[in-house]
């Protein structure tokens, strides 16, 4: 299957859940990371903020934020490409492009996701194989996963059913290392 149309069935899948399934989804994802030691180590955390079905982080970031560490959450450019900025409780948002909640904090570049000891994106799906990640077509977390070095922990979140054989790729796509679903976290490449 090629990428757009995988896309359209993953979205098609995913706004068919539920709000109670999105908020069970969400614990699930949230207390299973949280037990992660090397999550709960991760002074500097490159996160996201989630919208519409995407399994949601609010509660993860405001969790890893109470825990001590200092979150990073991305701000969209104008070339599509991710700066970043600091996460410093729920009343440091605002609504940035298309609506996506941003950090009001001074942006710190595109290379700030160099020096977090965790990265968190969004993706679709990910290959189980390969551990290549399906986005929403931007390139926005390919950009910002090629800036992260090599023996940094970086998880894609995704409900159940999108850990998949056989995304499509291309010599631009990243690889993530965790894949973190409802069902359980799954270690990759």
């Amino acid at each position: 299957m090629d990428k757009l149309n995988l896309r359209r069935e993953l979205i098609a899948a995913r706004t068919s859940l539920s709000p109670e399934e999105l908020r069970a989804n969400a614990i699930k994802v949230r207390e299973t990371l949280l037990e992660q030691p090397w999550v709960q180590m991760a002074g500097l955390v490159a996160c996201y903020w989630s919208t519409g079905s995407e399994p949601e982080t609010h509660g993860l970031v405001f969790a890893l934020w109470k825990h001590g560490a200092t979150v990073i959450l991305p701000l969209l450019r104008d070339d599509n490409d991710l700066d970043w900025a600091v996460y410093d409780g729920p009343d440091t948002l605002a609504p940035g492009r298309y609506g996506i909640m941003e950090p009001v904090d001074t942006r710190r570049g595109v290379d700030a996701v160099r020096t977090a000891a965790l990265v968190i994106v969004p993706a679709l799906a990910v290959d189980r194989r390969t551990g290549i990640r399906l986005g929403r077509g931007g390139g926005s977390y390919d950009r910002a996963l090629a800036r992260v070095g090599p023996n940094v922990p970086t998880v894609a979140l995704l409900h159940d059913g999108e850990l998949i054989d056989g995304v499509p790729s291309e010599p631009h796509d990243r690889t993530v290392r965790y894949a973190m679903t409802p069902a359980g976290l799954t270690r990759l490449v």
